[in-house]
């Protein structure tokens, strides 16, 4: 039995081919249908100004006023020169130059030697001196230790020489008493400066009246410099009952 259709005109071949390109246009026409936009006309700006939805502004009118301009500051008053006549003479002060010429005659400045001031030592203890004050007839005891020893005999004896020991007794005073006396050896060598302390004032005066006849020593020296010295002097006597 023969086919009736020719097998050329069937369609079903082509069916997939068929269907991919109506999905396609279906797709398209999707898209184009989701991205389709309208407009209100009555928002379209078409680039021209309505002039008569404007408002008008209220300008202010102001006047011209012509305000009078300040009148002028009064004149200053006329000065008064009173002329003095100069009565005394002024001396006019003559400025002499200061310029040289080759007939003057050339001053030699002789150089000027600076005079240190000499370093001003305070007063050393007896003690600590370095060359100790010399009493008299201690100079040739040898030695600073040795004259230091010689002249504390020496104060000593013409202490207890000079002293009047019978104050004790007149002021009512027993037992042992003692008067602490304190005085300086200048830089010449004098007794200066005398000071004491004891049980009665009239010690203490005689104590001051002794130590001041001391005779004049050899002062004593610091780093080669005459300086004052100071000594320190316990006066003890006792009186009996």
């Amino acid at each position: 039995m023969e086919p009736k259709k020719n097998p050329k005109a069937d369609l079903t071949r082509r069916s997939s081919l068929f269907l991919q390109l109506g999905l396609v246009v279906v797709l398209f026409i999707t898209w184009q249908a989701i991205e389709w936009k309208t407009y209100d006309r009555s928002n379209i700006d078409i680039g021209q100004v309505n002039l008569d939805e404007l408002e008008e502004e209220d300008v202010p009118i102001t006047q011209n006023l012509n305000t009078p301009p300040p009148p002028p500051p009064p004149p200053p008053a006329p000065e008064i020169i009173d002329v003095v006549e100069d009565e005394e003479e002024v001396e006019e002060t003559i400025i002499e130059s200061t310029e040289t010429n080759q007939e003057e005659e050339i001053v030699e400045v002789e150089e000027v030697e600076d005079v240190e001031d000499e370093e001003e030592i305070a007063d050393v203890p007896f003690a600590v001196i370095e060359n100790v004050p010399v009493f008299p007839g201690c100079e040739n005891a040898g030695n600073n230790a040795a004259k230091k020893k010689c002249m504390s005999e020496k104060v000593k004896k013409f202490v207890n020489r000079k002293f009047n020991t019978e104050l004790g007794s007149e002021l009512g005073l027993s037992g042992v008493n003692r008067i602490y006396v304190r005085f300086k050896i200048d830089r010449s060598g004098n007794i200066v400066g005398v000071q004491a302390r004891g049980p009665h004032p009239r010690l203490e005066k005689e104590a001051q009246r002794v130590v001041g006849l001391l005779p004049k020593m050899t002062p004593g020296k610091q780093r080669g410099k005459a300086v004052g010295v100071l000594y320190s002097l316990p006066i003890v006597f006792q009186v009996q009952d």
